[in-house]
């Protein structure tokens, strides 16, 4: 008998599981929005729907519909009315309903929001002020609140962004996608500070072939003073149509600082 109830209990709780929701999040239930006190599937739907462009802030939403009984009722997991969970997993901080829990949803106290992934997989940085994958721990470059801004490349904001992010060497943020592109069109330098986003050497190796492989005249043989986008250090160096290569750590990801002098014709 005890087993036979449990069996119902956990069968009216699965009931419509995965079959409502929008694009964003499978979910069986809406929301009322307290800014404008219109109902939205999710934030995100919010967001994208209004015409004022304003945002909700997930913690303060009090009131859900559930999409099964359309029973409108306070944020809870489960519905008050027809007892099925609006949402497998639940954060009642962030007031957040998925039912998609392959995703790995966990809370995250420092953020201050949910996040995906799986916990086990994750550390938060303290000085960058964000959850990380554990294979960056200890070995990525700390830059205060460094998801806290734009994507340079879309401008979306990354902190809350549902598009993967990727953490550049020099500590810098980009969404993937982004960066994948970037790179298509032969893009190597993070936008922020133009440091290479990945091992050009390879690269810094042609052009030492090509540059061996073309002399200057005469009257181009002077020498520049640069500094290295890499290792940011100055270095002066003769000058070549083809590039500066950084006496320090051989990289040809370079600037002129100092204008060259006016060569006689």
């Amino acid at each position: 008998m005890e087993a036979a109830a449990a069996q119902s209990e956990d069968s009216r709780l699965d009931f419509g599981k995965m079959e409502f929701g929008c694009k964003h999040y499978r979910r069986r239930c809406k929301i009322r929005a307290p800014c404008c006190n219109e109902i939205f599937y999710c934030r995100h739907c919010h967001n994208e729907s209004t015409k004022d462009r304003h945002e909700l802030c997930r913690q303060d939403v009090q009131i859900v519909i559930c999409l099964v009984c359309d029973t409108e009722q306070a944020v809870a997991q489960v519905c008050s009315n027809c007892g099925v969970n609006m949402g497998e997993y639940f954060c009642n901080i962030c007031k957040f309903y998925d039912d998609d829990v392959e995703k790995g949803q966990y809370h995250c106290d420092d953020c201050g929001i949910c996040r995906v992934g799986g916990r086990e997989n994750f550390f938060h940085c303290k000085k960058c002020g964000s959850c990380y994958s554990t294979v960056l721990h200890n070995k990525h470059s700390c830059i205060e609140n460094s998801m806290r801004h734009n994507c340079p490349i879309c401008y979306e904001y990354l902190f809350d962004s549902m598009e993967e992010i990727r953490v550049l060497d020099c500590g810098h943020t980009i969404h993937m996608q982004c960066c994948t592109e970037m790179l298509r069109h032969n893009q190597y330098s993070c936008p922020v500070c133009s440091r290479s986003v990945c091992d050009m050497s390879k690269y810094w190796r042609k052009l030492d072939e090509e540059i061996a492989a073309t002399i200057m005249p005469e009257d181009y043989r002077y020498k520049v003073r640069i500094l290295c986008n890499d290792c940011n250090n100055f270095s002066e160096v003769f000058f070549h149509v083809v590039g500066q290569k950084c006496s320090h750590c051989s990289s040809y990801n370079t600037r002129t600082i100092a204008s060259p002098p006016v060569p006689n014709l």
